[in-house]
């Protein structure tokens, strides 16, 4: 058994990314069976949610003193100057009777003692290299760094300084980093547990998202410079100039130093290597996300589809033979421009089969989700969702843009029509009185025939195959990480249920290093062209055409998803990850 502390932002809720993978990983039985203990360490927030919490245990400034150990977490409070909040949390996933308690320290590091926090600066310099003088505006680097300390000394409280159980101390991405290598600082001076252990879980590489996304080159320009630099020796600093500019980089750049790295995919393991020389023959270890597994009947997939042609058919007078879905935050690296490129030359292949078809595009930048009456009040006044006004409470930020795009496509189209919601939540209390009042969420999940996923920059991407097991094909590009955990699910056979777009195949074999670090909006333009049509040609062979069909992409989807569930990402890759770094 062993004690798992993961480092995180979102230790008191999901937000994100990195609270679907806790929520992945905690809610197996795999993992409840090998891991002792859990703690959730992260900052406290302004206006942070404690109902969260199933327990609060100790909040001194509420009066809660419900633990043994409130004294030393008192004393910790005076001596660094924070507010700690410990308590616990619940997970649970009541398809797999799996219900699970954690423990979860929050930190309030925002008054912090500036005395102690500039040693600590001054040991990671000592001792790493790491300037913090060139970061100190950046409240986030600054966050962490001010939380290392005293959620160490915390820890070490609560677990207990001579514990022999193994305790691994997880930084999710560069939140974590600071605490590692606290940790590590201390196993150098003999302090401390033996038995604690560092892991750095890349759920991404930061250093190299932006590189991606602030060309118009994107990913077709850093692939291929990543591979033609591979085979010159060169790294991230000789290829795009000094990354040390990035808070983040100056962190994960020291992540070679703890015990082990997870890597959530192929590329990203590429990534890392491509940081630092350290990084070349480090022992990452590949730890894929988990997707959903869900056994699905043939009557309910068309139940939920006919859900969504009742809306379309609402919307826009007819009534689509094929419904296709896009579920995703509004970001650069989403590619959602490449969804209608492959639609452009998808609807003249539709309507010479005299098909039509719909794709909802479900993404908002509003993350709260905008007030009901004001849906209301759209969708009375002018039509929304297919008809949009700019500004708020309709189009704002990236919202404006991929409106325009929507809007173009749908003037030239013929068989497909796009519907932009541009929303929080999937139901008719969410988006209106025209939705269907049966509708929730899982009907788009449930009853979608192709979700797309060309992502740009995309270290995993869940979403985009979470609608794998409930009949849907999943298109999606070749940097997105999914794509090397689907390879092991079926044995590098091709299956109809998974179509992978290629975005990054030059046309011709490059000159020079310095050819691919130039190639720009027109050469990727004209590649994503090309390729999109070829996309949009095996889409189409691939569509059911009868219900035989749709149960085939059922029962095939579920038995890939069933070999990428998050009960074989704890068995087959966590676990013997953790095992690693003892």
């Amino acid at each position: 058994m062993s004690i798992v502390v993961h480092v995180t932002h979102e230790a008191i809720q999901k937000m994100g990314g990195i609270g679907a993978v806790l929520e992945g990983l905690l809610t197996t039985h795999t993992y409840n069976e090998a891991i002792e203990r859990t703690f959730l360490v992260g900052p406290l927030f302004n206006g942070a949610d404690l109902n969260a919490l199933d327990t609060v245990l100790y909040h001194a400034a509420e009066g809660i003193y419900k633990t043994p150990y409130a004294d030393e977490l008192s004393k910790i409070e005076k001596t660094h100057h924070v507010e700690l909040i410990y308590g616990q949390r619940r997970f649970e996933n009541k398809d797999q009777q799996v219900n699970t308690i954690t423990d979860v320290l929050l930190v309030n590091v925002a008054n912090s003692n500036e005395d102690l926090t500039s040693q600590f600066k001054w040991q990671l310099y000592e001792h790493f290299g790491i300037d913090s003088t060139r970061y100190e505006s950046e409240w986030e680097y600054e966050e962490y760094i001010r939380l290392a300390e005293p959620a160490y000394t915390a820890l070490q409280t609560l677990i207990g300084e001579e514990t022999d159980t193994p305790v691994y101390i997880i930084s999710h991405e560069f939140m974590g980093m600071p605490l590692a290598l606290k940790t590590q600082i201390e196993r150098k001076n003999g302090n401390g547990s033996a038995n604690m252990r560092t892991v750095f879980y890349a759920h991404e590489v930061a250093t190299i998202r932006p590189i991606v996304e602030g060309h118009p080159g994107h990913d077709v320009r850093f692939y291929n410079a990543l591979e033609e630099a591979k085979s010159q020796g060169k790294l991230v600093r000789d290829v795009f100039g000094d990354p040390f500019w990035y808070f983040k980089h100056a962190l994960i750049d020291k992540a070679h130093l703890c015990d082990t790295i997870f890597a959530v995919g192929d590329l990203v393991v590429d990534e890392l290597r491509f940081l630092a020389h350290p990084f070349e023959a480090y022992p990452i270890n590949l730890v894929y996300n988990g997707i959903p597994a869900f056994e699905l009947s043939l009557e309910d997939k068309l139940e939920s589809k006919s859900r969504l042609q009742k809306y379309a058919r609402t919307l826009l007078d007819y009534r689509p033979d094929y419904v296709f879905t896009h579920v995703t935050r509004l970001v650069k690296s989403k590619g959602l421009w490449r969804d209608l490129q492959v639609l452009t030359h998808l609807d003249s292949l539709l309507a010479s089969n005299d098909k039509t078809a719909v794709l909802f595009i479900l993404s908002t930048e509003i993350a709260t989700g905008r007030p009901h009456e004001n849906i209301h009040e759209m969708e009375s006044e002018y039509g929304w969702p297919v008809h949009h006004k700019i500004g708020y409470p309709d189009l704002v930020g990236g919202e404006i843009e991929l409106n325009n795009g929507v809007s173009a496509f749908n003037l030239q189209s013929k068989a497909i029509k796009v519907v932009f919601v541009n929303q929080f939540g999937w139901s008719q209390a969410a988006c209106g009185t025209r939705m269907p009042t049966e509708m929730e969420f899982m009907d788009i999940r449930r009853g979608s025939d192709a979700e797309f996923g060309q992502s740009i920059y995309e270290p995993f991407g869940i979403a985009q195959v979470e609608p794998l097991s409930f009949g849907a094909i999943c298109v999606v590009s070749n940097v997105c990480g999914c794509c090397g955990f689907i390879q092991r699910a079926t044995d590098n056979r091709e299956v109809p249920n998974v179509v992978i777009a290629d975005y990054t195949k030059l046309n011709s074999v490059p000159k020079s290093l310095n050819e691919v670090v130039n190639i720009g909006l027109a050469e990727r333009t004209q590649i994503e062209v090309e390729n999109s049509r070829d996309i949009a040609a095996k889409l189409l062979g691939r569509l059911p055409r009868k219900p035989r069909d749709i149960e085939e992409m059922i029962k095939e989807g579920y038995e890939i998803a069933s070999r990428m569930s998050w009960e074989v990402v704890v068995k087959d890759y966590f676990l013997p990850g953790l095992k690693q770094t003892l």
